[in-house]
């Protein structure tokens, strides 16, 4: 005969959670299996907001040397553009015709019909002769 299991019952224990609690939505600690908003540590809020706004002083700092470095950039670009036409006005003004002709060029280009191919100009003759052919029967 087997043995005999103990009719020892064990109970759940009492900090866990009630069938048909409402659960916060989000909010449920896997460790424990409970729901709700676990604890947090104690924050300080001031100290927070001073390191937020210290990076927040970084980033404006970092966005303001961008700026002035693609203002600069921009302004000797502009310099440079000045001083050549200034010193080569015959080139320059061959150089934009050449770059207005290529600009033309290409959209002339893409406004042409494009060319038939052969399988096209193929099936063209094969519709003629078929409609020949018809001509002569009827």
């Amino acid at each position: 005969m087997p043995p005999r299991k103990s009719t020892k019952t064990t109970t759940l224990g009492t900090t866990a959670t009630k069938i048909g609690e409402p659960v916060p939505k989000g909010t449920v600690d896997n460790n424990t299996a409970s729901p709700g908003i676990p604890s947090q540590s104690d924050i300080d809020a001031r100290q927070a907001l001073g390191a937020l706004r210290k990076q927040v002083d970084v980033l404006r700092r970092q966005v303001a040397d961008v700026a002035q470095a693609v203002k600069g950039g921009a302004r000797q670009a502009a310099r440079q553009t000045e001083a050549t036409v200034k010193l080569y006005p015959v080139s320059t003004l061959v150089t934009v015709a050449a770059v207005a002709g290529a600009v033309a060029f290409a959209v002339a280009g893409l406004r042409a019909a494009p060319p038939r191919s052969r399988s096209d100009r193929a099936l063209d003759e094969m519709r003629d002769l078929y409609d020949r052919i018809r001509g002569r029967l009827l």
